[in-house]
């Protein structure tokens, strides 16, 4: 079985009740666990300690979750860590906002330490399961660089949220197929979260802001498809 034990996790919560409970049920389980109790603090944390995961709360004085999520996704500097928010606020335009700031997950609390464990487990072995393989995809100007969760379009490099570079990556592994929503679902969120009807429509118009709109073509009534240029 995989060895997950070595990742850094950094916890963000204004609650110190909250930060005890998940420090105390991660840290026993033999992960490396920092804490931080506002945005501010938890972006020079993950400057500082390149953490693997962050789990990270919404609303929090000084700069909350969604603002601190886009502060480190935007930092090229970084290597970009699966961010998942930890919210009770469960409506879809809080999940929609949390995925357009570049969030991978969502974890809805209060949570039984053992579904903790799993997820967090579940989270970071779709890190891991990424880095593995380190191939890059070349479409003419554009090239997919996994190892990176980056790419580089016309020579300029962009750091994508995790859930947007797998969301392309799986599209330009097969350039001309035709992804149906149940398949991009399944693919690239699995039955690890219950993620709304818009989430796809989201983070393929992100892409799309980002790369132009000639590489992924809509498939009316079907899905998605990428086209090399």
């Amino acid at each position: 079985m995989e060895n997950l034990k070595g990742h850094t996790i950094l916890l963000v919560d204004d609650e110190a009740d909250i930060l005890e409970f998940l420090s105390y049920n991660i840290r026993k389980e033999g992960y490396k666990v920092f804490t931080a109790s506002n945005g501010e603090e938890a972006i020079k944390m993950t400057q500082q300690i390149s953490p693997s995961l962050i789990l990270l709360d919404v609303m929090m004085p000084k700069m909350d979750g969604i603002e601190t999520c886009q502060v480190i996704r935007k930092d090229l500097n970084l290597s970009q860590p699966i961010i998942a928010f930890l919210t009770s606020r469960a409506e879809d335009y809080a999940q929609i906002a949390g995925f357009e700031a570049g969030a991978d997950d969502y974890i809805s609390k209060p949570i039984r330490p053992r579904l903790l464990i799993s997820k967090v487990e579940s989270l970071l072995r779709r890190l891991s399961n990424s880095l593995a393989n380190p191939t890059a995809i070349t479409a003419t100007n554009l090239i997919i660089e996994r190892e990176k969760f980056s790419i580089q379009l016309d020579g300029k490099k962009i750091i994508l949220p995790k859930k947007e570079f797998e969301l392309l990556d799986l599209l330009a592994s097969r350039p001309g197929k035709v992804f149906n929503r149940d398949q991009i679902l399944n693919i690239v969120w699995g039955n690890e979260t219950v993620v709304g009807e818009r989430t796809i429509d989201v983070h393929i118009r992100k892409l799309r802001e980002k790369l132009g709109d000639a590489y992924i073509r809509t498939i009316k009534g079907v899905g998605y498809t990428f086209t090399e240029q």
